[in-house]
């Protein structure tokens, strides 16, 4: 951060007609200003809360455009590529990054062509009406992402029973670790304020791996990270949205259970027990946002926990409104010293997570008034 100050370049020469107390002003005015500011801190939030904005506010596509867009593979080359809304338009993007503008019409798309009139597609759907891909004659094009809805959570087939799993990784051990380490003082988030929401996935049959982990739907971060996340709410309650807490400080045995359950391909969005989680230290938070008047989870490129390209926070795919609303919860994050992970634009970690061991107490040995002074 710089500091613009003025040069000590001798006395001041007035302009002709300005009083001689104008200095006065000039400094007074600052002072006022701030004074204005203590007396309505209000003001200085709403205007803290506007420069979150990432730009204008675009406008919502029409339902059909959302089912389209996604990632999309041509069964025939083999190659993938990106449906995605842009400026009221529908864009296709290959594997090279080049966009052409394509059209859909009547339950038909029409692909881009070179110099030749477009071929439509019939759009194929599975018995919930979600779109699964489009076809003309022996061409067709296969959806590969799981859609887009927030209230439910990607899955996989883990590579072995997760009884086995949780078995082994309540009898193993964290790695070990020099310190020194700061203290850890988890604090309970939901009762900072009843506006932050949780939907603990990992404690419902609504994750990734098909069954509950927690055995309670809480979440906890060291009170550090805690009080940045309340003031990131604070930010956004004028804009109209509230954080949705997916998740937060995660035992160890747990990241194990991720990690031996997981696929090698879906590797990159699990942590390694080895080197342990930022989870795992009470500094890291997954989360997105939602609607205040509603309640509703705000819609984003990409669902969460999902194991695809787009859950990575520069992902260009999905619609304008989209990105826009996965731009406003990382600025919003990043405005308290929280940044995004490379692979999931959901996963935020605080800048302080090195200072803390890992842990590895489950959420029903954590005291709800008071969590501090814990061990691994």
């Amino acid at each position: 951060m710089s500091a613009v100050t003025s040069s000590n370049a001798g006395p001041p020469r007035r302009k002709p007609g300005v009083p001689a107390d104008s200095r006065f002003l000039r400094i007074s005015l600052p002072i006022l200003a701030a004074v204005a500011l203590s007396c309505f801190p209000s003001l200085a939030l709403s205007q803290s809360s506007t420069a979150l904005l990432p730009g204008p506010k675009p406008p919502d596509p029409p339902a059909e455009w959302k089912q389209l867009v996604g990632i999309y593979l041509d069964k025939e080359s083999k190659h993938t590529f990106v449906l995605l809304e842009r400026d009221r338009k529908l864009f296709w993007r290959d594997e090279k990054g080049v966009s052409r503008e394509f059209s859909v019409y009547n339950e038909t798309v029409f692909p881009p062509s070179e110099g030749e009139s477009a071929i439509g597609h019939s759009i194929a759907r599975d018995n919930a009406r979600k779109i699964t891909g489009f076809c003309y004659l022996n061409s067709c094009y296969v959806r590969t992402d799981p859609g887009l809805d927030p209230s439910h959570s990607y899955h996989i087939a883990p590579s072995r029973p997760l009884d086995e799993l949780r078995r082994e990784a309540l009898a193993a051990s964290p790695p070990g670790e020099k310190g020194p380490f700061r203290k850890a003082d988890l604090v309970e988030l939901a009762p900072l304020d009843q506006s932050i929401h949780l939907d603990i996935r990992y404690a419902t049959s609504n994750d990734f791996l098909g069954t509950p982990v927690y055995s309670q739907a809480r979440a906890f971060l060291q009170r550090p990270a805690a009080e940045a996340l309340l003031r990131i709410q604070q930010k956004l309650k004028p804009l109209g949205y509230g954080l949705l807490i997916h998740d937060a400080y995660r035992p160890w045995y747990v990241t194990k259970i991720f990690w031996d359950a997981t696929p090698p391909e879906g590797k990159i969005f699990v942590a390694d027990p080895a080197q342990g989680s930022r989870h795992n230290r009470g500094c890291a938070v997954d989360l997105t946002l939602y609607d205040l008047a509603s309640g509703k989870p705000i819609e984003m490129p990409g669902t969460y926990d999902e194991m695809s390209p787009r859950s990575f926070p520069n992902y260009p795919g999905g619609t304008s409104l989209q990105r826009w609303n996965r731009d406003l919860l990382r600025r919003a994050m990043e405005s308290e010293d929280f940044t995004v992970y490379e692979s999931e634009w959901w996963h935020f970690d605080y800048k302080d997570w090195k200072e803390y061991a890992i842990l590895n107490v489950p959420f029903e040995k954590l005291d709800p008034v008071r969590v501090t002074g814990l061990v691994h």
